[in-house]
Formats: structure tokens, C-alpha cells, sequence
């Protein structure tokens, strides 16, 4: 049980620390490798992935450490970083393996990193966070663009055709 709490606690930490250090290194002193994120880029890879790389060996260290803490840590930070390459990569920048979903979660993150990504200024705009955010006001565009898509039905007739 120890474990398993552990594990989400550094699931949440890793919101957490993702969103400080966003805001406060990458768009910081660490701008010129995070702006690569930023830009169109036609490389399979982006200088940006580094950091992708430091967080999995840190979690597959402490995964290896054997150490009874240090495993579940590891663990957590391992889940959110597949939970973030799902979400961000694959779904919202459609990288590697791509895919749609109509899932209004899915779309909502993803309307807000769009509006995170509207600048290519060092100084950013919210949201920081990739999961944690203000839901209602990015699901608000998210409700009306899908009542704008849907076909009005207004009869039993139009409901056959």
C-alpha cells in the first residue's frame, strides 16, 4: 500500500515539477534548447527531447536503485512520463505515432498547450502544466466547436437521411 501511494505521489510531484520547471527553466535559463519545442521543426527528433531523456534515466535509476522508496518514486515519474507521451506527443503535437480521438479530456489538454503554444517568445503563456490547468475555460471552446460540428437534427426524417 506504501508503494502504491508513493507511486501517485510522485505522479502528482511530477505535474508539479514539470509545470515549475516549464515556467521557470525552459522559459528561463534553459530557452535555447525548449524553444527547439516551440518551432516547426521537420526532424523526426527536437534538442527539447533531452530533457525527455534526463527524466527517464532518473526514473529508471531509481527504479534500479533497489532501494524500497526509490522504486515506487521511479515508477510514478516512469508512468507520467508515458502518460505525458501519449498525451503530449502522440495526441497533442501528433508526433511518432500519432492519433485522433474525440475524447473531450484529450481535447481540452490539447486546446490548452495549443494557447500555450501561440507565442514563440521566451516569455510564455499559460497554461505551464500539461494536465493541471483551468478545465472549465478550455472546455468551454472545446463544448461549443463540437456542438458547432455536429449536424442539427430537427426531425425524424433528417435523422433517416
Amino acid at each position: 500500500m506504501q508503494s502504491a501511494i508513493l507511486t501517485i505521489l510522485a505522479f502528482i510531484g511530477m505535474e508539479i515539477f514539470s509545470y515549475l520547471a516549464h515556467r521557470y527553466l525552459f522559459h528561463g535559463i534553459l530557452w535555447k534548447i525548449h524553444q527547439t519545442h516551440h518551432q516547426a521543426n521537420k526532424f523526426f527528433l527536437e534538442l527539447n527531447d533531452v530533457f525527455s531523456l534526463i527524466f527517464a534515466l532518473v526514473s529508471v535509476g531509481l527504479m534500479f536503485s533497489g532501494n524500497a522508496v526509490a522504486f515506487p518514486v521511479g515508477l510514478g515519474i516512469a508512468i507520467y512520463g508515458f502518460v505525458y507521451l501519449i498525451t503530449h506527443d502522440f495526441f497533442t503535437h501528433r508526433r511518432f505515432l500519432p492519433f485522433k480521438s474525440t475524447n473531450k479530456i484529450l481535447l481540452t489538454i490539447r486546446a490548452a498547450h495549443q494557447r500555450h503554444h501561440q507565442t514563440m517568445e521566451k516569455i510564455g503563456i499559460e497554461p505551464f502544466g500539461l494536465f493541471v490547468f483551468d478545465y472549465a475555460k478550455f472546455g468551454e471552446k472545446i463544448n461549443r466547436e463540437t456542438t458547432r460540428s455536429k449536424p442539427q437534427i430537427t426531425s425524424v426524417q433528417d435523422k433517416k437521411n
